[in-house]
């Protein structure tokens, strides 16, 4: 316990130890790490949360007609789909099939965007579809519960135009499972994408906690658990936010 809370507070104060692996500040290993996984991670999200509302939406609008039916298979589908099998799939079919994009590596945008582009592609795609999926699913469900309430019709009995009650009546109330979901994905950033990253050989935090527990680098793997921990925090202070922001009913004074 001594020795814990010392490191604590040197934690709190920059002094996160040395990695006896790499031989270098366990600070430094993550300032380099942590940015190659955030700008991932938040891609994911962006991408996933953006179609995912916006195929619900189509969902939810349009109950059983065929556009319904064929975006909640592939939903349901994608959702269910481990990562690193459609992680591998990708690199057969896109990389050594096709030779469209690189097998491994990466590389920031500032160093090359086009290179950069070619070597987000098939990361994103196996981090973004299983997303995807669950958020279309949710936004469906939350649309099918809001449509149907009173207020709803009496909007569309006042002459307002359809996409005006979808947009601005119907789809705030029914997007609040889809914050709590994203704020889900926003704290699985930073591990979550432990098998992408050894896939495509991504030098980024997941790869990192993943080597550093297996060579029992203790110092890395108590920073890696913190960062996550405060991930975790401000994401669920954020979700909060959002539902103040979101629903004025659940607003505090």
């Amino acid at each position: 316990p001594v020795r814990y809370i010392n490191w604590l507070f040197g934690f709190l104060t920059g002094e996160w130890g040395t990695s006896f692996k790499y031989s270098q500040p366990v600070l430094e290993i993550i300032t380099m790490r942590l940015p190659v996984t955030m700008y991932l991670g938040i891609l994911s999200i962006i991408v996933s949360t953006a179609l995912g509302i916006l195929f619900g939406v189509i969902c939810g609008t349009h109950r059983g007609k065929t556009i319904d039916s064929v975006i909640t298979l592939l939903a349901n589908f994608g959702s269910v789909m481990p990562a690193f099998w459609l992680a591998v799939l990708c690199m057969y079919i896109f990389s050594l099939k096709l030779h469209i994009f690189p097998t491994h590596g990466f590389q920031m945008p500032d160093k090359g965007l086009v290179d950069s582009l070619k070597m987000t592609v098939l990361p994103l795609i196996a981090l973004s579809v299983g997303s995807i999926g669950g958020t279309t699913r949710q936004m469906r469900s939350g649309m099918l519960d809001v449509i149907r309430q009173d207020y709803i019709r009496t909007a569309r009995s006042k002459g307002l135009k359809e996409s005006d009650v979808i947009w601005k009546h119907a789809f705030r109330n029914a997007i609040l499972p889809v914050v709590t979901l994203t704020g889900m994905n926003f704290r699985n950033i930073v591990a979550g994408a432990v098998s992408i990253e050894q896939i495509f050989t991504i030098a980024g935090m997941g790869s990192l906690l993943i080597n550093s527990i297996l060579s029992k680098d203790v110092a890395v793997v108590q920073a890696c658990i913190m960062i996550i921990a405060i991930v975790v925090v401000l994401s669920n202070l954020l979700v909060d936010i959002c539902y103040g922001i979101i629903d004025p009913r659940i607003r505090v004074e």
